[in-house]
This record gives C-alpha cells, sequence and structure tokens, in this order.
C-alpha cells in the first residue's frame, strides 16, 4: 500500500536537508547523500495528502479556529497507541517541541538559572534555552554495556541549587535509547527531591522499533504529575515537521497555567495547515505507520550490519528513531578526519559533536530514506574507511 522506496527528488523545494547540504557540509547536491536533518524522504500517510487538498479546494487559510477534532485526534492516538488517557484540557499546542522546551525555560525558571540537558542530546535544546538566558547545566550520560544510562547520583553532587528544570529526551535523541520505567521514575524521584521540573521531549515516541516498547512518563511516574511537562507531535511520525506544530501536554492544572500564561505573551496562534495535517495523521495515519516501522527496521539492520563491518566502528543499537548513532572512536582517526573522510564519500552527516560532550567520537546519520540509499551509503562509507 505504501511505496517507501519511491525516490523524491526533493532538490530545489526550499528543502533544509538537501537544498543546504553543499553550503552547510561542502557536500555536492549532484550526487550527495543528505542524512543529516531529522525529517524523512517518504511521502505523509494518504490522509494528510487528502487533508491538505481538501484546504486547497476550500480556497481560504484563514486563521484555525475550533480545535475540538484536533485534541480529540490527538487524546484517541495517545490511548490507542500509548494507553495514556489525556484529558484534552491538558493539552497547550506550540510551534514544535523545541518551542515547547523555550517555553518551558520562561514558564518554570528565571534567568541565570539552571536547565539541566543530558548529554549527548539533541542540539537544540541548548540553543534554545541558551537564548533565554538560562545557564546550561551539561551532564554526561554514561555507557554500560554499549547502551546510554544516566548516573543520578553524580549529578546530584554537582548541583549549586539554583537549577529549576530537567529536560529528559526518550527516545533518545541521538543515541536512540528508550529510558525504562525504572530509570524514569528515579529520575521522576531526583526531581522530586531537587524541586526541578521535569520536562520530557517524547516527540520519538511513535517511532519505536519493532520489538520494543515506550512508556511515556506521565504513566512511568505518575507520582510526578505535578511538576511533568510532556512534548509530543505529530511531525515526526508522520514526516510532517515543516507543520511546526507540537504539543506539551501538562496533566497539573497549576503548572499548566504557568506555561499556557507564557505561550499566550508570546502572541501566537495554531498553524492552520499544521493542524489539519496532524488531526488527519493521528485519525487516518495508523496502517502508515505500522508499515514504516517494518521499513526502518530494514534500513536499520542494513545500515547497522554493514558499518559494523569497518574496523572500529561500532553502531549503537537503537530502539526507536530512525538516526543511527555510530561510534568511529576505535577507527584511530581524529574528530576532524572523521567528518573529513565522511563528507568526501559525498555524505552530509551530523557530527557527534554537535549533540555536546559525549558525543565527540560519533556521527548520527539518519536512514529513513529509501532502502537503495542507505546500501548506497554504507558501501561508500565502507571505501571511506576502509584501510
Amino acid at each position: 500500500m505504501f511505496d517507501f522506496d519511491e525516490p523524491i527528488d526533493r532538490l530545489g523545494t526550499h528543502c533544509m536537508k538537501w537544498d543546504m547540504m553543499e553550503k552547510l557540509f561542502g557536500v555536492p547536491a549532484g550526487d550527495g547523500l543528505a542524512m543529516w536533518v531529522a525529517d524523512m524522504d517518504f511521502r505523509p500517510p494518504p490522509a494528510v495528502m487528502d487533508a491538505l487538498a481538501a484546504e486547497i479546494a476550500q480556497g481560504v487559510p484563514g486563521y484555525f479556529g475550533d480545535d475540538a477534532a484536533y485534541k480529540a485526534a490527538i487524546t484517541g492516538w495517545m490511548a490507542r497507541r500509548h494507553g495514556w488517557e489525556v484529558d484534552p484540557a491538558a493539552i497547550l499546542t506550540t510551534h514544535g517541541v523545541v518551542a515547547g522546551v523555550g517555553f518551558c525555560c520562561q514558564a518554570f525558571s528565571a534567568p541565570g538559572e539552571g536547565v539541566i540537558l543530558f548529554t549527548p542530546v539533541y542540539h537544540a535544546f541548548a540553543r534554545v534555552i541558551r537564548a533565554n538566558d538560562r545557564r546550561i547545566v551539561e551532564h554526561r550520560l554514561v555507557t554500560r554495556d554499549g547502551r546510554l544510562c544516566m548516573d543520578l547520583d553524580d549529578l546530584a553532587r554537582r548541583l549549586t541549587g539554583d537549577e529549576r528544570i530537567v529536560v529528559s529526551c526518550s527516545p533518545h535523541n541521538p543515541g536512540g535509547r528508550i529510558w525504562s520505567v525504572e530509570e524514569q521514575r528515579e529520575l521522576a524521584a531526583f526531581c522530586k527531591a531537587h524541586d526541578l521540573v521535569l520536562v520530557a521531549d517524547e516527540i520519538h515516541h511513535d517511532l519505536v522499533l519493532p520489538g520494543r516498547r515506550h512508556v511515556t512518563a506521565a504513566l512511568a511516574a505518575p507520582e510526578a504529575l505535578d511538576r511533568l511537562v510532556v512534548l509530543t507531535a505529530a511531525t515526526k511520525t508522520f514526516n510532517i515537521a515543516g507543520a511546526l506544530t507540537g504539543n506539551a501536554i501538562v496533566p497539573h492544572e497549576p503548572l499548566r497555567a504557568r506555561l499556557a500564561a507564557r505561550i499566550a505573551a508570546a502572541g501566537g496562534g495554531p498553524n492552520r495547515l499544521g493542524v489539519l495535517m496532524a488531526t488527519a495523521a493521528y485519525a487516518g495515519g495508523e496502517a502508515w505507520l505500522e508499515a514504516l516501522l517494518a521499513y526502518l527496521d530494514g534500513n536499520v539492520r542494513a545500515f547497522e550490519d554493514g558499518l559494523a563491518a569497518i574496523p572500529g566502528v561500532t553502531p549503537t543499537p537503537l530502539d526507536a528513531t530512525y538516526l543511527a548513532w555510530i561510534d568511529f572512536g576505535g577507527a584511530g582517526l581524529s574528530p576532524d578526519e572523521v567528518e573529513a573522510r565522511v563528507r568526501g564519500a559525498g555524505i552530509a552527516a551530523s557530527p557527534g559533536r554537535q549533540f555536546g560532550p559525549g558525543g565527540e567520537t560519533f556521527m548520527r546519520f539518519n536512514i529513513a530514506t529509501p532502502r537503495a540509499r542507505v546500501i548506497e551509503a554504507v558501501a561508500r562509507l565502507q571505501a571511506a574507511f576502509a584501510a
């Protein structure tokens, strides 16, 4: 029903991932492979395209109003896919998850106060925290048995007392790790002990590979609902990132009121096309998602197996996402040399050091692209890192 092998030419479409590749990475657009920005080279579900066609047909894209269907689509999806019964009143709309983190900084901390990040982690968090004049508290994740883990005892010893927020990322970007229920409960207890608001970025929560399971923080640690903000969106799940529409789900009304006040102070409103696409995707995109996850699983295996054959190169096992986190630390090369070889292979990928301490020897590759491109990337990388 869904052709994920179809090559779609995105060059010249105002596409950041492909049209900015040469400028930012020096990788020529003609035969380069764009494997950096986290959107997919697949068409969204037909329900999304139908919703856009209907909007064009009606002809007047005015201000959006009446979000009842949108919130019903979200609550229905959360109940079906995640077993989470969400009160529609708990849902606030933001212009994406990164904007949601910025609003949380404004609502729950003051300029100069600390926001904790577990690094390596999605680099846009640090950017928006700094832009809001908050102090980033970077705490490096540790690796145990090849998997990223939090060391909360060590973090507790390093706190100075002016920290106000923890930003958690699960499934983790870039590491592809799903935090277990036990780990989430430990983090929630940590936040309670140190009076911290827990902002849980769960934007990749639907992109869970077969055989794995993600549990939202709201169900993993219900004792923390009075200090919890869960950030979600349809944009990653259904490849509508340009919609810039996300959700801040805040079960605790006093906490929600503080965040809603900051969102209102920005003076914005819902993105009409974003809301319509998200509503359609949640209501009619489930079969597409199931097919996508099976396809991504094949891409993960092809990419990981191919790179594991390169001496000194170690793929990180993925629980979720379509972002391969590859450790080149055993290749005997500096980060600059690794990045140069990847670029020389005609591949634009994200340098691991962008994601903070702990990412220096890694590269992140977006493998949500037709499998032929994944196989081509493997062949290029094997040649680039041949002894």
